[in-house]
Parts: structure tokens; sequence; C-alpha cells
């Protein structure tokens, strides 16, 4: 003990002024009291929006320069036929190989969007390692990879970005931890998630308040008032902060901007045909959404697909990437989808505020006006012709797009295919009313670039299910002249595809069969008269207060809960509480067995209710509560299994598995 003294001792003197250092560590301890009197949460909220606007900046910056030099490469390489279809189709397969490859080589959870996931953890679900902050790298460098690939590949950001907000956000949360020298609360780290979410959405297109109202919709059943806040704050945070960066860097836009100011941008007659475009966004979605999910299966079904899918992914994203360049190889079919343009410049496109129909006249007629709607006039096909034939081709090549296994979003595509119903069906409103349209006063013409805007948002809201893509094409185009049309055409497409589909990301719950709970789709009165007693498990392993070794031993064996319930007795089965297994196997361990050897210095007697902490029950259902209340119990509590009581005796359990058959 003098020894171990005398080197504690020696370690310390050695320090150098003492009565200095504590002063610092003081003033330090009361800088940290001062800063974290509003709340810690808000400085991290706010270190996280800044975080991620700047790596969404830092990869937008980086797929347009390489973006740049494709087109460079596939511009200066001459009239060779074959070089430009090489240079055209490898270099999309190249970086989606190596982003399937790296990534998968990392970690299996970096393929897809991400959103079906997080939708399941945030409902209190456990996926092990799927927030690790080692995925991070994976990701980013994925994710860089697929945008880079354009308009060949067709995908988007949104998606993964969401994930690696949640990650960035995970990560955060325990830096939290220990700055505040606090144990882990999981209460926090659900606030952190939810406003991830937002911030995921609100730095990719500069627009917070639809960021944090999209988020609400798509991720969150059940959303707490005071998380508003913090998901404004920090998507406001990020959303700021990209459009900061933007303004010192001239090469790309923080927003799509559109030049709509018009004074009477949509004359009230044109209401109805805002209603059919919603319509008819709404019935494409539906079909869009069966054909997808239905791939999604027969690519897990069939021999080839799946094995390649298993063992050598990177071949399969080579060879669907390269059937998807071939096809939009500009000298062959590309020339009618307007394949040279990228995914922003389509939609810069398809939000011109001129009338293509009468351009393409013009420009017969002598005069060449510029702009990128010229990608979309072809001589042999006109407007209309390139249009419907970019819908109908990139509608089974989007849906052959989702399979591929590599970082990538989804919602940006979907936005473009709507805006290219929009803009067709704008085209041919103009075409039919040369002259406008007018319920009082002077004719007013047609504008098709806000058929184009409802289209986005009315397409793209209802494969997702969500209305907020109303005001998200607003934010993002800062064009709000057409949102009334646009709320209308929204309302019509999401009432259709409610009704018929599940949304684009449940589906993705659905085929990857995570634990998640369904909406109930049914409205019909007669759901609500399902109760529980019609769906619970009534064969419930339950342990007396009086049990010993050999009971417990017995439910151990018969049953592999987490928990189970204890009541009063046998002939009493009132329920008291609960017990977990961690406890019970405890008590073997320290209990004798009746028939094991005298040597063995363990107890040979006491029961269940002496030796073992029993924890009430918070929360039991009646054999009468209904369904609906059931489901949004689990859903708001986070609730895995509950017990059904009647008069206060045991009947029953229901878990999730109950609640979703």
């Amino acid at each position: 003990e003098e020894e171990v003294e005398r080197v504690l001792v020696s370690e310390h003197s050695w320090r150098p002024c003492p009565t200095a250092r504590r002063r610092v560590r003081g003033c330090l301890e009361w800088v940290r009291r001062q800063l974290f009197r509003v709340g810690e949460d808000w400085y991290f909220l706010f270190i996280l929006g800044v975080l991620m606007a700047s790596i969404s900046f830092a990869m937008d910056i980086i797929v347009t320069r390489l973006h740049a030099a494709h087109t460079w490469l596939y511009r200066e390489i001459g009239d060779i036929g074959v070089l430009k279809y090489l240079s055209w189709t490898l270099f999309p397969t190249a970086l989606a190989a190596f982003s399937t490859g790296f990534s998968q080589s990392i970690t299996p959870h970096s393929g897809g969007s991400g959103i079906p996931e997080l939708k399941t953890i945030l409902m209190g679900v456990v996926l092990e390692d799927y927030l690790a902050i080692q995925n991070f790298g994976a990701k980013v460098v994925g994710l860089t990879c697929t945008l880079t690939c354009g308009s060949t590949v067709f995908l988007g950001k949104v998606g993964p970005y969401v994930h690696l907000s949640a990650m960035a956000a995970a990560y955060l949360g325990k830096m939290r931890t220990t700055v505040t020298r606090e144990y882990e609360n999981k209460f926090k780290q659900h606030e952190m998630l939810v406003a991830a979410q937002a911030v995921g959405v609100a730095t990719v297109f500069g627009a917070p308040i639809s960021g944090v109202l999209f988020s609400i919709e798509v991720m969150s059943p059940h959303f707490a008032v005071r998380d508003y806040w913090r998901g404004f704050f920090a998507a406001t945070c990020g959303a700021f902060m990209f459009r900061l960066l933007a303004v010192f860097n001239k090469t790309i836009a923080a927003v799509f901007k559109s030049d709509l100011k018009i004074d009477f941008p949509f004359d009230l007659l044109e209401t109805f045909f805002f209603l059919i475009l919603g319509t008819i966004c709404g019935i494409v979605a539906c079909a869009y959404l069966f054909c997808q999910r239905w791939m999604m299966v027969a690519v897990k079904r069939n021999r080839l697909t799946a094995k390649l899918l298993a063992t050598d992914k990177p071949v399969y994203t080579v060879l669907a990437v390269l059937l998807l360049a071939s096809i939009t190889f500009p000298p062959g079919l590309g020339q009618f989808m307007a394949s040279r343009l990228s995914m922003k410049e389509h939609l810069v496109s398809l939000f011109d505020n001129r009338t293509w129909g009468v351009l393409a006249a013009n420009a017969s007629g002598g005069a060449k006006p510029g702009g990128l709607w010229q990608e979309w006039d072809h001589p042999s096909a006109t407007i209309y012709g390139t249009l419907t034939f970019f819908l109908l081709m990139k509608f089974w090549m989007l849906i052959l797009a989702t399979t591929l296994p590599l970082p990538a979003g989804y919602f940006m595509p979907i936005f473009i295919y709507g805006a290219a119903i929009g803009r067709l069906a704008g085209e041919v409103v103009a075409l039919l009313f040369p002259r406008g349209l007018h319920s009082e006063g002077p004719p007013r013409p047609i504008i098709p670039a806000g058929y184009a805007l409802a289209g986005a948002a009315a397409f793209a809201g209802s494969v997702t299910h969500a209305v907020s893509t109303a005001l998200l094409v607003c934010e993002a185009t800062g064009h709000l002249d057409h949102l009334l049309p646009t709320v209308l055409a929204v309302l019509v497409a999401n009432a259709i595809s409610q009704k018929n589909q599940p949304s684009f990301y449940d589906a993705g719950i659905i085929v990857k069969k995570l634990p998640y709970l369904p909406p109930i789709r049914s409205r019909h009165i007669a759901s609500y008269r399902v109760v529980v007693e019609e769906f619970m498990e009534r064969r419930v392993v339950a342990l007396a207060k009086g049990d010993g070794f050999q009971e417990v031993l017995v439910a151990l064996d018969a049953s592999a809960d987490t928990e189970y319930p204890v009541v009063e007795s046998t002939g009493s089965p009132t329920l008291v509480g609960t017990v977990s297994r961690s406890q019970l196997v405890t008590f073997l361990q320290s209990h004798k067995h009746p028939q094991a050897p005298q040597g063995e210095k363990l107890a040979t007697v006491g029961t269940l209710g002496d030796d073992c902490a029993i924890e009430p029950i918070m929360l039991q259902f009646s054999p009468w509560t209904s369904l609906h209340q059931a489901y949004h119990l689990f859903q708001l509590l986070k609730l895995q299994r509950v017990f059904v009581t009647r008069s206060g005796e045991l009947v029953g359990a229901v878990s999730r598995a109950e609640v979703k058959r």
C-alpha cells in the first residue's frame, strides 16, 4: 500500500502550476454551464445542420465537375460511333460498379435509400449497426458515384442523405452524453433522429419548412409537438448554410429556379384541368407502385438475379447500368428522351416559362430561340412525341434502377417524372386552347410550367403518400402563384394512391420483411368493431409468485420471451407484474435443482416472489380494446408486447405479430 501511494504521489507531483490548472478548469466548467443553460441539444442540432449542409454542398460540387468532365469527353472524342458509345456507357457503368462494390464491401446496409429501415428504427425496433458511424464514409462515397452517373441511371439523393443525417445524429448524440456526462437516453436519441430526418431533406432542396413536414409525413406516424422546434431549427440551419455556400460558389444553384412571375398565372377554369392532372398522376402512381413492388419480388425469386445479388452484386449492377446507358445513348433512342441533359437540367427545362409548342413553330419558321427545351424538340417526333416516349421508357427504367444494390435515392426521379407528366398535360392544354381560357376579362394564356409544377408535386406525393410535396415544389422553385392548383392536384392524386397501394417506402418494408406495423388502410366502419379478444395470443407462459426452480425451468424451456407475466397464484391468475428472462436465468443459477447432488453450495429453497424483482404493469389491454386503439398505442408508445386482462386476471397477450396479422 505504501508503494502504491508513493507511485500515485509521484504521478501527480510533476504536473506544474496546480493553482492555475484548477482556475482554468473552473473557467471551462463555468463556460460549459453558461453555454448549456438554454439546453445542449440546440448546439448539437446546429452542428448537425451545418455539417450536413457542408457535406451536401461538397457532394454537389464533385458531382457537377465529374459530370462536366464526362460531357467534355463525350463531346471531344469525335464522330467515331464506337468511341462515343464506349465513352457514354463505360463511364456510368464503372462508377456504378465501384459504388456497389465499395459500399457493399464495407457494410451491407449501404444499399438503397435507407428510409424503410429508418422508419422501422423510429418505431422502436433495434437494427444492429445500421446507424454506426463506420457506414458513413461508405455511404458518402457510394452516393457520390451514383449521382455522378447522372440521367443515365436516373437516381437521386434524398433517401441516402436522410440516412447519412441519421448516422451523424446518432454519433452526435453519443458525443452529447460524453460532454454533458450523462447516461445515454433513448428518448434523447429519438429526438435527434427525428430532427435528422428534416435536416436530410432540407439540405438537399434548401427548403426547411417542407423538409420538416415531408419528413413527418414519410417517417413518423406520430410526432411530438416539441420535436417540431428541434426539427425546424436544425433544418433551417442546414438550409441556410446550403444556400449561403451556393452564394459563394456559382457552379451550382441551391434551388431549381424558375421564371414564373406572371400577373395572372392561371384562370379559374383551368382548375378542372389540374384536377384531371391529379387523377392521371394518381393512376400512374398506382401502376408504378404495383410494378415496382412486383419487380423487387421477381428479382429476388429469379434464380439468376437472386444468385447475382447474393454473391456478385457489382456484376448485376454492371449488367443493369449497361442496359440503361445503351438505351439512353444520344445517337440512338436517347435522342427522343433528352438524355444529354443532367437531372437538374431536366427539371429546369420542364419548368421553363415558355410554351414549347409556340417555340417549335417559331423555330420551324426561321427563328431559333435558345434554351434547354431544344433537347426535347426532335424534328421527326415533336415535343409531344418526345415527352410521351420519355414517360413510357422511364417508367420501366426507373423500376429497374430501384433494384440496383447501391446507395441511391428515389424521390428526385419520380419528381422529374411527375414534372414531365405535367409538362405534357400543359402543352396539350395550350395546344387545345391557343388563345387561353378566361372566365371573365381578357383571355389569359396557358402556362405549361405551372402544370409541370403541379405534376411534379402530385406524382411525387402520391408515390410517397405525402401532401407536403406541394409546399416543397414551391419552396424549391421560389414560385407560389400556382400553390392552389398544385394542392388540389396533390390531394386528388393522394386520394387515389392511398386507397389502392401502399407508399413507396412502405412497399420497401413489405418486400424486406422488416418488423414494422403497416397502416390500417381500411376506413370501413366494420374495422372499428374488431377487438383484441379476436386476435390475441391466448396461450401465454405465466409464472406464479410462489413458483420455484422446477416451474421457472419449465417456463424458460417452453418460451423464448424476453419477459414473463407473474400472477398471484396458480388458482388466482391475477396479474401482478412481469419478470425479465435474465432475472429468471440468474434465479436458476443461484438455486439448486431439487435432484442435484448435495455437495453444491446453492440455495435449496426460495420462490420467485422472494428472490426476483417483479416489475409492475404500466399498461394492459382489455379484451374489448379495439384494433384501432391497440394499433395507435403500439405506434405511439413503441410497444413490443402488452398483456390482456379481464377483471385483473390474465387472459392473453398481444404482440406486434398479432397486430400486424
